[in-house]
C-alpha cells in the first residue's frame, strides 16, 4: 500500500511534469485526492472482505449478536477505522515529517477518526440496549434513558475535541472557557438534564417500568407505560391516544401507578348499596325464620330477631365469601356507613380475583346486581331520589 502511494505520488510529479510548480495548493489538491482514493480503495477491499466472511461464516450468523450488529453497523464502522489510521501513519513515509501538508491531512484525519470512533461508541451502546431490552430486567429497569443521556455526552465531549483539533488548541482549554457559559449550556440542555437525572430517580426507585399502569391526577394519562426514554414516557391509554410525560413531571407530580395492584392477588372492590331510611324494620322470629328457609345462605342463622338491615349486611359477608371469584385472603369488610340524604349507605368492600379491566368489571357488576336483587327479599328498598 506505502508502494502504491508513492509510485502514484512520483508519477503526479514526474510524468505530468508537476514538479516544484505546482508545490502550492494544486499539489496540495492532488495529493488529498490520492490519498483519499487510497482510503477509499481500501475500506472497500476491507468491507468486501467481512461481508464474505459474513456470508460464508454459518456460525456466526447463528450468534444472537449477529442481528444487533449488522442492525447497528458496528463491524462497518469499526472497518472505517482502520483506513483512518492507515492514513494517518502513511503521510509521515511519503513527506517531510514538518511538512505543511502532513500537518493539514493529519488534522483531517484525525477529526476523521474521533468521527468514526464515536459512531462506534454509539453502535456499542445501541448494542448493549438491544440486548438488555430482551431481558426481563428491562421492564422493571428500562435503561434507554440512560443511554440517551450517555449518547448526549458522548457526542457533546466528541464536539469539543474535534473544535479543539480544528483551531489547534487543547481540549482542557476549551473545557475550561465553556465553564463561564455553564449557565448558557444548561439552559439550553434544561430538558436533557431534568430528563436524564429524574430518569434515575425513577429506575433506582423502581417508581415505573415498562407495561406498568399508571394514572396522573389531572386525568392527561390513564393507561400502560410503552417507553421511557431521556425526555419523555410514552403512555398509551385505554382510549387509544398517546400521552408523552416528561420523567421529571412523574418525580415532582403524585401519580397513581396499578402495578402493586397487578402484582397483588386482587384487585379491590369498594362500592356502597343505599338503602332507604323508611324501609328499616325489626323482623320478628317468624320472619326470619322465613328468609333463613328461603334463602340457603342463611340457614344456619340463628339470631331470632334482629333488623332488616342487619340481616342484609350478614347475607352480603356470606355470599361473598362462598363467591369463587373474591379472593378470601383479603380485606372483607361489610359496614354501615353515615346517613346522608340519599339514604343510608353499606359499603361492600373485597377483592376480586380477576385483575383484567373488562372481565373485572363485568363480575363486579354481576355480584352488585345481585345484591340489589336480593335487598327486597329482606325487605329493604334501595334509595331512589324522587
Amino acid at each position: 500500500m506505502i508502494g502504491i502511494a508513492k509510485t502514484l505520488y512520483e508519477f503526479l510529479l514526474d510524468n505530468l511534469h508537476l514538479g516544484h510548480q505546482f508545490s502550492g495548493m494544486l499539489s496540495v489538491l492532488i495529493i488529498i485526492i490520492a490519498l483519499t482514493a487510497i482510503g477509499i480503495g481500501l475500506n472497500w477491499i476491507l468491507q468486501w472482505i467481512f461481508r464474505w466472511i459474513s456470508s460464508k461464516s454459518a456460525r456466526f450468523k447463528r450468534s444472537k449478536w449477529h442481528g444487533y450488529l449488522v442492525k447497528r453497523k458496528l463491524g462497518h464502522h469499526i472497518l472505517l477505522l482502520i483506513p483512518g489510521i492507515v492514513l494517518y501513519l502513511l503521510p509521515n513515509l511519503l513527506f517531510e515529517s514538518d511538512s505543511q501538508i502532513i500537518r493539514l491531512f493529519h488534522r483531517a484525519d484525525i477529526i476523521y477518526i474521533i468521527i468514526i470512533a464515536m459512531m462506534i461508541c454509539n453502535g456499542i451502546l445501541l448494542c448493549f440496549l438491544d440486548v438488555y431490552s430482551k431481558t426481563d430486567k428491562n421492564k422493571k429497569h428500562p435503561l434507554q434513558g440512560l443511554v440517551q443521556g450517555l449518547q448526549v455526552i458522548l457526542y457533546f465531549v466528541g464536539g469539543i475535541v474535534i473544535v479543539a483539533v480544528l483551531i489547534n488548541k487543547s481540549p482542557t482549554v476549551l473545557l475550561t472557557g465553556l465553564g463561564a457559559s455553564a449557565a448558557v449550556l444548561m439552559l439550553i440542555f434544561k430538558d436533557s438534564i431534568l430528563g436524564f437525572v429524574a430518569g434515575v430517580q425513577l429506575s433506582q426507585n423502581d417508581m415505573i417500568k415498562l407495561g406498568d399502569w399508571i394514572q396522573m391526577p389531572d386525568g392527561t394519562a390513564n393507561g400502560n407505560v410503552e417507553e421511557i426514554t431521556l425526555n419523555t414516557v410514552k403512555v398509551r391509554n385505554w382510549d387509544n391516544t398517546i400521552t408523552m410525560i416528561p420523567p421529571y413531571t412523574l418525580v415532582s407530580t403524585p401519580f397513581k401507578n396499578w402495578r402493586g395492584m397487578q402484582e397483588s392477588g386482587g384487585r379491590r372492590v369498594d362500592k356502597e348499596v343505599y338503602i332507604d331510611l323508611t324501609c328499616l324494620d325489626i323482623l320478628p322470629p317468624d320472619k326470619v325464620a322465613q328468609i333463613c328457609s328461603e334463602v340457603a345462605l342463611m340457614k344456619d342463622f340463628t339470631k331470632e330477631e334482629v333488623t332488616n338491615i342487619q340481616i342484609y349486611r350478614e347475607y352480603i359477608e356470606r355470599y361473598l365469601r362462598s363467591h369463587p371469584e373474591v379472593n378470601q385472603s383479603l380485606d372483607m369488610i361489610i359496614t354501615q356507613k353515615e346517613v346522608t340524604p340519599y339514604g343510608l349507605p353499606i359499603e361492600v368492600y373485597f377483592f376480586l380475583k380477576d385483575k383484567a379491566w373488562a372481565s373485572y368489571e363485568k363480575k363486579q357488576s354481576d355480584i352488585f346486581d345481585h345484591l340489589m336483587t336480593m335487598a327486597s327479599v329482606f325487605g329493604l328498598r334501595l334509595y331512589q331520589r324522587p
